[in-house]
């Protein structure tokens, strides 16, 4: 997936705002929190960062290509860094993206979400 596809999947997600920050990355939110990191090494090569289950994080930190997120899982979120499509394709990226927007979304005030037109 390049950094191009990503941006235009996650602006289609219900809610979003996207902003580049801390160094570069390309950080989507619903409804004011992240739930979707990316960006590229110096090489180019591009980088997701995702919020996942419990069973989804224990699953992901095995496979090659993929790693727990800096930084966040370091402080117990349970968060996947896939660097490479080795073992999660940009199909099943896709997915992964499209369940940490409803996590995150889960969190928010029944408000907001309502404001948001998330249902």
């Amino acid at each position: 997936m390049k950094l191009e596809d990503y941006n235009g999947f996650c602006a289609k997600l219900p809610g979003t705002t996207h902003v580049v920050q801390w160094g570069g990355a390309h950080v989507w939110k619903v409804g004011g929190k992240v739930f979707a990191i990316g960006g590229h090494d110096r090489e180019g090569d591009v980088f997701v960062t995702f919020k996942c289950s419990d069973m989804t994080f224990d699953v992901l930190k095995e496979q090659p290509g993929c790693r727990p997120a800096p930084y966040l899982a370091s402080r117990g979120m349970k968060w996947i860094q896939r660097q490479t499509s080795q073992s999660v394709d940009d199909a099943a990226l896709k997915d992964y993206l499209r369940e940490s927007h409803r996590l995150v979304a889960l969190k928010l005030a029944k408000r907001a979400r309502s404001e948001l037109g998330l249902h």
